[in-house]
Order: C-alpha cells, then structure tokens, then sequence
C-alpha cells in the first residue's frame, strides 16, 4: 500500500511561488494516476490538477499558474505554483489513484490513497 507524504508548503507573498512535493513509499507508483487538492474551511475540497503516463489536467483556477510535474525516479510528484493568490490559501493534498485515466481527476472520490496536506498560505 502506496503511502503519500506532502512538504513545501509555508507563507509566500501575493505574486510569489512556492514547489510542493508529493512523495510515496511502500512501492512504486508508475501504475497511477496522481491528482493535487485543495481546500479551505468552510469549502468543498476543489481538484485543482492531475498527472499520469497519459497527460495532465489543470483546473481553470490555476491554468497557466501552475504546473504538475513526476519524477519517476524519486517516486516524487511536483506541483510549481507561480504568481500565487491570496485565493490560493488552502491545505494541499497530494491524492492517487491505480490505473493512467485523468477522467474524473478532479473529483475526490474516485481517489483511495491520500497524504496527510500541507499548508499554503498568501499573504502580505
């Protein structure tokens, strides 16, 4: 059973950038498809982009802001977040699902393995 451990968030000023990283232990995970999410109190946690061997997917709210990236080798998935937003304050969670679909990525359900979050936070 695939575990998932987050890190890189912290306090960034509006305009700023910040790099998380997701990484699994207790196998490789090649085989699945990884998704980054948001969420803020009081809010329904939001799919905000995914990645598998077949592409990546971006929600709206960060296209062209922000980029999900693997590196197979450190069993490592990115998220680069530039030009960050005081709406970008949330906790992030790294989640994954078996298999290469990116179809319904965004929806939270369909993901069994999730980390533990972290927190970002935009302010000046």
């Amino acid at each position: 059973q695939l575990q998932l451990v987050e890190s890189g968030g912290g306090l960034v000023q509006p305009g700023g950038s910040l790099r998380l990283s997701c990484t699994a232990s207790g196998g490789a995970w090649d085989f699945y498809t990884s998704a980054w999410f948001r969420q803020t109190p009081g809010k329904e946690r939001e799919g905000i982009s995914c990645i598998s061997a077949l592409g990546t997917k971006y929600d709206d709210s960060v296209k062209g802001r922000f980029t999900i990236s693997r590196d197979y080798a450190k069993n490592t998935v990115y998220l680069q977040m530039n030009s960050l937003k005081p709406e970008d304050t949330a906790v992030y969670y790294c989640a994954a699902r078996p298999g290469h679909s990116t179809s319904g990525c965004h929806d939270g359900s369909l993901f069994d393995l999730w980390g533990q979050g972290t927190q970002v936070t935009v302010s000046s």
